[in-house]
C-alpha cells in the first residue's frame, strides 16, 4: 500500500512527492523500495503488486523501473485501506483463486529482516486454515499513537507463536496505555496482513456486502474497467480495513513478532531510529552545531551548516520554501496546524 500522503512528515513530505517515495533515513533507498527488496526476498518480483493513488503511478515506475505497468493498482479516488484491499483482492482472485495475499505499508522501517522472514512464513502457513493473520508488535513503551490488539492471556508469549485475537483497541489515552503495558497480552497492531484471498473476500461478502456489490460492479480485466473503478470509488465508503473487517470479524489470529519495527508515522518516531549525540540531539542531511541544547531532531533536504541554540525537545524540518519548528510535545497537532494553513484538505 502506497497511496498515503504522508503529512505527519510535513515539510519533506508533501502531497505531490510523500514520505513512502523519499530517502528519509539517508540509506540511499526510498521507503518503498526498502519495502519492495525485503518482500522480494520472499516473494518473486512478478507477484508483487503496489496499491496506490493514480497520481502517483509515475513516481512508483520511478522507484520500481523494472515493474510491469499492471503490477501497479492505481484508485482513481482516496477512500482509506478497506476499498483498495477490496479491489486488490478482486484481480488477484480473477488471476489465481488459490492465492495468499500480504498486505503491507510501503513506509514502515523493518530493520532486523531476517527475524521478519521467519516470523512473516509462520503467518502464511497459519492463513491457510482461513484464517486472518495479523502481525503483532510487542510494545516496548505505553505508546498511545498506535492501535493495540489484545490476544488470549493463557498462549505462551513467545515469539512466533499464533494468538486469537480477542478484539482489536483503538488508539488509547496514557493510562490505557500504561494498562496494555503491564497485562502483556496487548502487542501494537502493525497493519501487515495475511491471509488468503478467498478468506478476505469471504469475510467483505459477511460483513461488508454492500460494498462487495458495488465493487463487482467493475468488470476485472475488460475495457470497461477504468471507468467503471472511477465510478465505485467515487460511490464507496471511506473506510479503513480495521473498521470494516477487522472489528467485526471472528477468524483474527496474530503471530507474536519480536523484529524491530517502526511505523515511521512522525518525526519523534524517526528521531528513535537515528543516532544521538551525548545530549539526545540527532541531525539528518545538515551540519548542526548544538549550543545549550537537548533531545532535538533537525533535518534538512539540503546539506546545510545550522545552529541551535537553547532549544529543548524541538523538531526542526527546513525543506527549501517550507520549514517546521515544533515542540515534540506537540506533534500530535500537527495535522490539525497543516489543515489550518490550507496545506492538507
Amino acid at each position: 500500500m502506497a497511496g498515503g500522503v504522508g503529512s505527519r512528515f510535513w515539510p519533506i513530505s508533501t502531497e505531490e512527492k510523500p514520505k513512502q517515495f523519499l530517502d528519509i533515513l539517508g540509506f540511499g533507498k526510498s521507503l518503498l523500495q526498502l519495502t519492495f527488496e525485503r518482500l522480494n526476498k520472499k516473494i518473486p518480483t512478478e507477484q508483487i503488486y503496489i496499491l496506490t493513488n493514480k497520481t502517483y503511478f509515475s513516481l512508483v515506475k520511478e522507484h520500481l523501473p523494472f515493474l510491469k505497468d499492471e503490477q501497479i493498482i492505481c484508485e482513481p479516488h482516496r477512500k482509506n485501506t478497506a476499498p483498495c484491499i477490496l479491489y486488490a483482492a478482486l484481480k488477484i482472485q480473477y488471476l489465481d483463486p488459490d492465492s495468499t495475499l500480504v498486505i503491507s505499508p510501503s513506509d514502515h522501517l523493518i530493520l532486523q529482516e531476517d527475524r521478519f522472514n521467519e516470523q512473516f512464513l509462520i503467518a502464511v502457513e497459519a492463513a491457510q486454515e482461513d484464517k486472518l493473520i495479523t502481525l503483532g508488535i510487542h510494545p516496548t513503551r505505553p505508546d498511545t499513537g498506535y492501535g493495540y490488539i489484545e490476544f488470549d492471556s493463557k498462549i505462551e508469549r513467545k515469539a512466533g507463536k499464533v494468538a486469537e485475537v480477542i478484539q482489536f483497541r483503538e488508539k488509547p489515552n496514557l493510562k490505557q496505555a500504561e494498562v496494555f503495558l503491564s497485562a502483556g497480552n496487548f502487542f501494537w497492531n502493525a497493519g501487515i496482513f495475511i491471509w488468503k484471498t478467498a478468506t478476505i473476500l469471504n469475510e467483505f461478502e459477511k460483513l461488508q456486502p454492500e460494498l462487495v456489490q458495488l465493487f463487482k460492479e467493475i468488470s476485472i480485466d475488460s475495457p470497461d474497467e477504468n471507468s467503471q473503478l472511477d465510478k465505485v470509488f467515487f460511490e464507496c465508503e471511506n473506510i479503513s480495513i480495521d473498521y470494516a473487517i477487522l472489528e467485526k470479524s471472528d477468524k483474527i489470529s496474530m503471530i507474536l513478532t519480536d523484529f524491530d519495527w517502526s511505523d515511521l508515522g512522525t518525526w519523534g518516531s524517526l528521531s528513535e531510529k537515528i543516532s544521538s549525540d551525548e545530549s539526545g540531539n540527532s541531525a539528518i542531511n545538515a551540519s548542526s552545531h548544538f549550543f545549550n541544547a537537548k533531545n532535538n531532531l533537525v533535518i534538512s533536504s539540503q546539506a546545510k551548516k545550522i545552529v541551535i541554540d537553547g532549544l529543548n525537545k524541538y523538531i526542526v524540518v527546513d525543506s527549501g520554501d517550507k520549514l517546521l519548528i515544533m515542540s515534540k510535545e506537540n506533534e500530535d497537532q500537527l495535522k490539525t496546524y497543516l489543515k489550518t494553513i490550507g496545506e492538507i484538505i
